[in-house]
């Protein structure tokens, strides 16, 4: 199937570049054939993010976004920073002691996934066609090296990778150019930045892994448009990361945590940190008497200005969190990934009407980020994140208030943070054990019950989609030296160490439960695990997330 752009997921970045394209060739009369490919059931289905909107991107994208029904309904009344000092104290920080780009005053609490379905619905009434259900596997080029499109994987192999009933092979989308907007940790992102050596002038790229959950509570304790956000407990020693929790519309708020994939102990496990967070009367106040209706996880990258690769290759571009977008320093990403993709289509478009026939590196992209207010935002968050990798939560807060109050980004030097977050894992023999509370079904819950509100399915009869480069590793290696810390980080469940009736130590891989959060690909200390795209519409089904 042939159009003259490819676009490659579903998310912010992906549907604002599609409906920017569409835009400027109706302002300059000109036909042009578009697709979005999502890999998830449906538009949204994979989507997870806190989130507070600022609305800036799409104020230019939609101007009238308000009476075109965009589903922002909820705008920020306050914020509320916490430090937590211990499973009991908190400290309420002042509003003139927090960093300016915290604050959300004109911002709105929304369901991502929801924003992306009505981002959809204004693609298509442009002419786009959304395919849904088909996730991109493998990268086509052309003769001269150039991407010309994606590869849909096969629908229809068993686990040894043989021909079932019903069996349909992949199809090829070409497009002039394709734009790459996966998501956090693109397959297909990660392989163009290694082709292309896009990255060869970046600092590494760091990630964070988020996990949230959806409540109904009490209509009383409700607070519709209230922000809160927290730092320090239970993350401490070498492990850092921060939680939120944000009031929705019809007595809904979600609650979650991001931990910083840079963390040292083998033994610490996001998923616990999370649950026992939760018990912090600053936060239990919140859900008392409220009840739990989903669960996600999704990384999340956050290495900032200093890690972008080079966006432009010949054939196509990436953008939004393919590339790293998002501003850590506002905690956003929704806004910076909308303008990326924008951009992208502001560069392809005069492409297109120049060369027929597709394939150049478009490398003006480059220009144009430098040109707009994204780059001025990115730059000048640029030491946020690395200031508090190498100072902790509160030396690193107090230079980034700094940084961002009094200098508005613009100090005199760079931080960077050189180290990648896999390479941040010590063995467990130098680390301390870590014991998690048992889950109490109120506040608190385990791994599977938690898969279950996700609404994750997966054909099971097909191949693994996390895949080991080597299938030794994992007991020889990881077991041995780290007490396969997979079966911590993985927020699902997935990796389990099974000994059976006193045979060897095996890994078994429960690919069915897979968020498709990244994380083992992300976190795994010996880069064994790779992940790929199981069959189209397998995975999470998010309501309202």
């Amino acid at each position: 199937m042939e159009y003259d752009v490819v676009i490659v997921g579903g998310g912010p970045a992906g549907l604002s570049a599609a409906i920017r394209l569409m835009q400027l060739a109706q302002e300059a009369s000109r036909e042009i054939s578009v697709c979005v490919m999502e890999k998830g059931s449906e538009i949204g289905a994979h989507i997870l993010s806190g989130a507070v909107l600022e609305t800036r991107a799409l104020d230019e994208l939609l101007p009238d976004w308000k009476s075109l029904g965009a589903p922002l309904s909820a705008p920020v009344i306050r914020d509320e920073v916490y430090l937590f000092k211990g499973a009991e104290k908190g400290t309420k920080m002042p509003n003139a002691l927090i960093p300016r780009t915290m604050h959300n005053q004109g911002n709105y609490v929304i369901s991502l996934g929801n924003l992306c379905r009505w981002l959809a619905e204004q693609a298509e009434a442009l002419g786009v066609e959304v395919f849904p259900g088909f996730s991109a596997s493998a990268l086509s080029y052309r003769e001269d090296g150039s991407v010309r499109g994606v590869i849909t994987g096969n629908m229809g192999l068993n686990k040894a990778g043989e021909q079932k009933d019903g069996f349909e092979p992949g199809m090829e989308l070409q497009g002039k150019y394709t734009i790459f907007a996966e998501g956090s940790r693109g397959h297909l992102g990660k392989e163009l930045i290694n082709k292309f050596k896009l990255d060869e002038k970046s600092t590494p790229q760091h990630y964070a892994l988020g996990i949230k959950e959806l409540w109904d509570v009490d209509p009383e304790i409700h607070e519709a448009g209230l922000v809160v956000h927290g730092a320090g407990w239970p993350l401490e020693g070498n492990a850092s990361g921060g939680s939120f929790l944000y009031h929705l519309e019809n007595n809904q708020l979600v609650v979650g945590m991001t931990v910083d994939l840079s963390y040292s102990n083998p033994h610490l496990s996001p998923f616990d940190e999370f649950q026992r967070f939760k018990h912090h009367p600053v936060i239990s106040r919140h859900l008392k008497g409220g009840r739990r209706v989903a669960y996600g996880a999704r990384a999340i990258t956050k290495g900032g200005f200093n890690s972008l690769p080079r966006m432009s290759f010949p054939g196509g571009l990436l953008v939004g969190c393919d590339a790293g977008t998002l501003n850590f320093a506002k905690i956003k990403g929704i806004h910076t990934a909308m303008k990326s993709g924008m951009l992208a289509a502001e560069t392809i478009l005069p492409a297109l009407a120049s060369d027929t026939q597709g394939g150049e590196d478009l490398s003006g992209y480059q220009g144009a980020l430098k040109e707009s207010w994204l780059y001025d935002e990115l730059y000048g968050s640029r030491n946020f994140g690395p200031a508090l990798h190498k100072f902790g939560t509160f030396m690193g807060g107090a230079v980034n208030f700094i940084d961002q109050n009094i200098f508005s980004g613009k100090l005199p030097f760079t931080l960077k943070d050189l180290k990648h977050d896999h390479a941040e894992m010590k063995p467990a023999a130098d680390c301390q054990q870590i014991e998690y509370p048992k889950p109490d079904g109120v506040l608190s819950f385990d791994r599977l019950s938690s898969v279950y509100l996700s609404n994750t399915a997966h054909e099971e009869d097909q191949p693994v989609h996390l895949q080991l480069l080597d299938t030794e590793k994992p007991i020889s290696l990881n077991l041995k030296t780290y007490d396969a810390p997979e079966q911590r980080y993985c927020p699902a469940g997935v990796y389990e160490i099974i000994e059976e009736n006193g045979s060897e130590p095996q890994l078994q891989i429960n690919a069915a439960n897979c968020l498709h959060c990244k994380t083992c690909d992300i976190k795994d200390p010996t880069q064994n695990i790779q992940w790929v795209p199981p069959e189209g519409g397998g995975g999470p089904n998010y309501p309202n997330m």
